[in-house]
């Protein structure tokens, strides 16, 4: 059994005192903006803010029967694998050998960090919140790729990035970890500091697909 302290960090908001909850891209599409999609809209881009982000480290044997326990999910059956629940709420990546990114719905991170550390026991493992420190940016549309390949160094051909590929890798002068979820709709999870740099670079970057913003 884990001695961890967990401490729940998300604002609740009642009647008498209202936080406001604000995305990391909250300042940025207030400064740069955020068109909308157009008829001739090639390209889209949606901030995923607020998911619950855990970054699990251990052994992948007794991190399986875990996950599959508490999240119905194992983990993903080859290097820089991506697999994901039906309705695509909730994933998991391979990082490194033996490192994963669990992403669940925002508030639900909480308990199932709970419910893995009392299912590993004694094992070898440890568990990381990084929500507050990330966001996931999603590009979809038939120009995607192009946005892709004007930002990252790494190739991002079918061929050679199929769909249920993840990779950490160089996106404009900032490491992020890019996802192919979909044919269409590829992933960026980045960090909540460079947020606001990216955003900008990909409206630019994606100004002659005439980019909508979604959300």
């Amino acid at each position: 059994m884990s001695n961890a302290q967990q401490f729940d960090t998300r604002p609740v908001v009642d009647n008498e005192s209202e936080i406001a909850v604000e995305s990391p891209l909250a300042f940025s599409r207030h400064r740069s903006g955020a068109p909308k999609a157009k008829a001739d809209t090639r390209v889209t881009v949606r901030e995923r803010a607020f998911l619950g982000h855990l970054v699990l480290r251990g052994g992948a044997i007794v991190l399986d029967e875990a996950l599959r326990e508490v999240v119905g999910l194992g983990l993903p059956g080859e290097p820089l694998g991506l697999v994901q629940d039906e309705g695509g709420k909730r994933s998991i990546q391979w990082i490194s050998p033996d490192e994963w990114l669990l992403i669940v719905p925002g508030g639900e991170e909480f308990d199932i960090e709970r419910r893995l550390r009392e299912a590993l026991g004694d094992a070898h493992f440890s568990i990381s919140n990084v929500g507050g420190g990330q966001t996931v940016l999603e590009l979809s549309g038939e120009a995607a790729r192009e946005v892709l390949m004007k930002s990252v160094s790494y190739d991002v051909h079918p061929s050679h990035f199929p769909v249920g590929k993840g990779v950490t890798t160089v996106f404009a002068k900032s490491t992020v970890v890019l996802r192919r979820p979909s044919e269409e709709r590829w992933e960026l999870v980045i960090r909540r500091s460079f947020a606001d740099y990216l955003y900008r670079w990909i409206l630019d970057a994606g100004a002659e697909y005439t980019i909508g913003v979604e959300g």
